[in-house]
């Protein structure tokens, strides 16, 4: 049985690639942290589908939790195998490097580029028995550009840049791909707190993306379509930077 596999997966982001996914045919394995009632909205509009979804709890950041709690559900479930890991898990603790305490660098920094590490350690190792899997990380146009009163979230997702580039080439043997998409300004609970009305003007498309378009690109390379793509990172930003 074959699952995808996606961090952050309640809500945002993380949810309309759990339904693209499911639309591809996956069954869908669903990360979530604290918001529960959200994870098991997400299921629920899984199933609707008519595939299987389940939510397994692990903070990305708690590098002995997610060995744990995820090790065990792939010891327990050998009749299932992660085939795409999305690696969407991620937070904003904005600042002013010179304001910026310490827990926002670490916090931030260990979700985005520690979750990757933590999270893909696990999961690659059955796909390199496999010999094919599929590996997208959403990182962000802070990553590639870097904004000011992000120096903490531009330095998490250019890390896991680079972690993507370099991955790409360890494992690429193997049949796995290792791709990232750098979503822009995303209508999502994650940019609520900005001024959309002001930002629009500077995106040449003129509005704020929706999740959805971002997971539309996370489908394609998880398809076998994409076999021949990796180490690539692909904008998702309306025109904005590129």
């Amino acid at each position: 049985m074959k699952f995808a596999l996606v961090t952050g997966g309640s809500r945002g982001i993380g949810r309309a690639v759990c339904l693209q996914l499911a639309d591809m045919g996956y069954n869908i394995l669903i990360n979530y942290k604290a918001n529960e009632k959200e994870a098991n909205n997400t299921k629920i509009l899984i199933e609707e589908k008519g595939l299987l979804a389940e939510i397994i709890q692990f903070d990305v950041a708690d590098r002995a939790q997610v060995q744990t709690v995820l090790t065990a559900w792939i010891e327990t479930n050998t009749d299932k195998t992660i085939e795409v890991l999305v690696n969407n898990a991620g937070i904003r603790e904005d600042a002013l490097m010179m304001w910026m305490k310490d827990e926002q660098w670490d916090n931030v920094l260990n979700t985005s580029l520690g979750g990757f590490f933590a999270v893909t350690r696990v999961v690659v190792n059955s796909m390199l028995m496999k010999k094919y899997g599929r590996i997208i990380n959403i990182v962000s146009l802070s990553g590639l550009k870097g904004l000011p009163g992000q120096t903490n979230y531009s330095a998490a997702k250019a890390g896991v840049i680079g972690a993507t580039k370099a991955l790409a080439q360890e494992i690429g043997r193997k049949g796995i791909t290792v791709n990232a998409v750098a979503p822009g300004f995303i209508k999502t609970d994650m940019t609520g707190d900005l001024n959309e009305a002001e930002l629009k003007n500077i995106i040449p498309l003129k509005r704020f993306g929706l999740p959805e378009e971002v997971a539309h690109t996370v489908g394609f390379l998880a398809s076998k379509g994409a076999a021949y793509i990796t180490g690539e990172v692909i904008s998702v930003n309306g025109g904005l930077y590129s």
